[in-house]
């Protein structure tokens, strides 16, 4: 019993319409392979699925190309006609909108104004009075960014340069004398020898903030001392 005659027409079920376009696809690939094998002949296969897929043959011996300028001789149709005067189109208006943007950017420098009206005109001046506000707004928000960050690197450099002339004045950072009696030689030391060790002068350390006239010495002694003699400063 053979099989039942297949009425041509579309297959409404999406699954049985791809399975047969792909059946049928192998069918015709199977068969342009021939003709090119068994015939010599020059084919070209070009297919898109219903889901755009693409799928094409070409005879080894030739190229897609090769096959649609002999049509074009053949047929004395133009091929490429349609599609050079769609891009003739393109560029036109690519030109267009070219002359219109240089005719703009004149305008806006006060050149080429002759031709308008004075509707023209005024949307002319709205438009940069507003391009002259963005651009106010944008240099007054970089004058405002520049101060601050100049202000924190000179307060930066300020408390810096502090801290140096604590550091060379011997203090700490309440004001008093940076000097610690620690009763070893290297204090003894740091107080040295006037002109050549010869003479023996005695110092009297003074508080340098009024506030600190009621602080207390210790009962640590503060001594200058040679190989022979040693004088001892007691606290005032």
């Amino acid at each position: 019993m053979g099989r039942g005659k297949i009425e041509i027409k579309r297959i409404e079920n999406p699954t049985n319409r791809q399975v047969t376009y792909s059946k049928r696809r192998g069918g015709i690939l199977k068969k342009a392979r021939e003709l090119t094998v068994l015939c010599d002949a020059e084919v070209s296969l070009i297919m898109f699925s219903s889901t755009g897929k693409f799928s094409e043959y070409c005879s080894p011996t030739t190229t897609t190309k090769k096959v649609f300028d002999r049509y074009q001789q053949v047929s004395g149709i133009n091929l490429w006609n349609s599609h050079y005067e769609k891009m003739q189109n393109h560029l036109n208006k690519l030109k267009d909108d070219n002359n219109n943007l240089r005719r703009e950017i004149r305008q806006r420098m006060g050149e080429d104004l002759n031709d308008l009206e004075i509707d023209e005109l005024r949307g002319l001046e709205q438009n940069l009075d507003n391009s002259l506000k963005i651009v106010r707004d944008r240099k007054y928000h970089v004058i405002t960014t520049q101060t601050e960050t100049y202000k924190k690197k000179l307060k930066s450099l300020h408390e810096t340069h502090t801290d140096l002339v604590r550091a060379l004045d011997g203090k700490d950072d309440n004001g008093n004398c940076a000097l610690v009696d620690n009763g070893g030689p290297d204090y003894e030391t740091a107080l040295g020898w006037a002109n050549g060790g010869s003479q023996m002068f005695a110092f009297c350390i003074q508080p340098c903030q009024p506030n600190l006239q009621e602080t207390r010495y210790g009962s640590h002694d503060l001594r200058l001392g040679s190989s022979s003699t040693v004088t001892q400063l007691q606290p005032l």
